[in-house]
């Protein structure tokens, strides 16, 4: 680890955050770590975890809860107002729908590149407006060509957004990124949530005024959460080291392979809303509204247990050794969802309930270690970039986790299941040996990451 270089009082604008200047937790004083640690109930929940310490980490935290919002409203009601609103096919709109997602992973590299020259801020700023522009838009399509055009500039938006959101989270997050970051990730639960009930009365009512009025408070969702981030800092651009190259994340061998496991890893993500469900109504004894209440046990652990189990995540090897354990929480849950194929009605409940949890865990586990490894692979001048390629690897197993997850685990039964927990496992397993092997590569190369913990 790099020692952290003091920067004299008063050598930075107040209006930006110093990013190569990193306290411990111990060290933190002044109004920096001290807001909302006074007297009254800012501080009962700042020291309960359930609010930021810091200004800027409220700010982004708000940002982020409006956005989540407007984020659960539209993929609650989108294709229901593609489909009973303009009237166009569902084998169509289901086509735009994903052919709009695989565009838009295109972005990821380039814009990071152009966060870290220009700062995180302003290009996550600019993205959220252009989403909200573009979500406003489909308001006027009629046809399929516009609507793909309106949805491709919209996820090329998102995809801007999330590679610019990962340098924005570290330097905000400082000195504990990956904590801030779960914390975050336990607040979009519930902001996607609260969106989506919402945007089941524009279901109930299913009008076209109502249609509209979801796309429209979709946009003004993103448009508040543009406004909001006004409030961060900004983030100075980091001096590129000589030699290092312009895309310096595609010839980083170790952590494109990171990001091949991190896409398979992410599968498990599609287990809960898609093949688990089709696995209870059609191969189970388990009734039927069990599918709903797996989903809120899913999402209440979540919430609740996420900014713990990060707390133990405070470095790349201790993040290898976390990725490790939650491939074997994914092996144990895919094996109890498949006995659950040939147990009794309650039973097969019980039994999935346990395969929920395990399931859960894992996706504790890993989603902090994929945070922590995320940022402390990744060198800092080139955050960015490397979110960017990092959300590739996401972005896809969000496209064939159901079409491998139907064949694998639907179409071949319980012995899919063990297949699946069997590929989570091993890549699991081989997580820490990257971890060890970009380790290696950076000390042979001279170029040394800094962990901020």
């Amino acid at each position: 680890m790099r020692a952290p270089e003091h920067t004299p009082p008063g050598s930075r604008r107040d209006s930006q955050l110093d990013t190569t200047s990193q306290r411990r937790p111990d060290e933190r004083t002044g109004t920096a770590a001290g807001e909302g640690t006074g007297r009254g109930l800012p501080a009962r929940l700042v020291a309960r975890g359930l609010l930021p310490d810091t200004g800027p980490k409220r700010a982004f935290a708000a940002a982020t809860f409006i956005n989540q919002i407007g984020k659960g409203l539209f993929i609650a009601g989108a294709a229901l107002f593609f489909t009973r609103s303009v009237g166009l096919p569902v084998a169509q709109v289901g086509f735009a729908m994903g052919t709009a997602a695989l565009i838009g992973l295109a972005a990821g590299i380039p814009v990071g590149h152009l966060a870290d020259r220009h700062g995180p801020r302003e290009v996550f700023r600019l993205a959220v407006v252009v989403q909200a522009l573009a979500v406003a838009g489909l308001v006027f399509v009629r046809s399929i060509p516009w609507l793909i055009a309106c949805l491709c500039v919209t996820e090329l938006a998102v995809s801007a957004g999330t590679a610019a959101r990962g340098p924005l989270t570290r330097a905000v997050g400082a000195p504990n990124p990956t904590r801030y970051r779960s914390y975050l990730r336990a607040l979009n639960n519930i902001a996607v949530g609260g969106g989506a009930l919402a945007a089941g009365a524009a279901v109930q009512v299913d009008t076209r005024t109502a249609y509209v009025c979801l796309v429209l408070g979709t946009a003004a969702m993103f448009l508040v959460s543009a406004v909001i981030s006004s409030r961060i800092p900004s983030v100075p651009p980091v001096e590129v080291p000589e030699g290092s190259g312009r895309w310096p994340a595609l010839k980083d061998k170790p952590y494109v392979a990171l990001t091949a496991l991190d896409g398979i890893m992410s599968i498990q993500n599609q287990v809960l809303i898609f093949a688990l469900p089709l696995w209870i109504i059609g191969h189970t004894d388990a009734p039927r509204w069990f599918v709903g209440a797996s989903v809120a046990v899913n999402t209440a652990l979540v919430v609740c247990l996420q900014v713990r189990v990060s707390r133990g995540v405070g470095d790349n090897m201790s993040a290898g050794r976390t990725a490790r354990r939650a491939g074997a929480a994914f092996l144990l849950s895919t094996a109890l969802i498949a006995v659950a194929g040939g147990a009794p009605g309650w039973a097969a409940v019980i039994v999935v309930v346990l395969g929920v949890v395990a399931l859960t865990v894992g996706e504790l586990w890993y989603t902090a270690a994929s945070f922590e490894l995320s940022f402390g692979l990744a060198p800092e001048h080139a955050q960015g970039q490397y979110s960017g390629l990092f959300a590739i690897g996401q972005g896809l197993s969000n496209a064939i986790g159901p079409p491998v997850l139907g064949l694998v685990c639907i179409g071949w039964g319980k012995p899919g299941w063990f297949a699946a927990g069997a590929l989570f496992l091993v890549a699991g397993q081989v997580i820490p040996l990257v971890v060890k092997w970009s380790e290696r590569t950076r000390a042979q190369s001279g170029l040394v990451t800094e962990t901020v913990t």
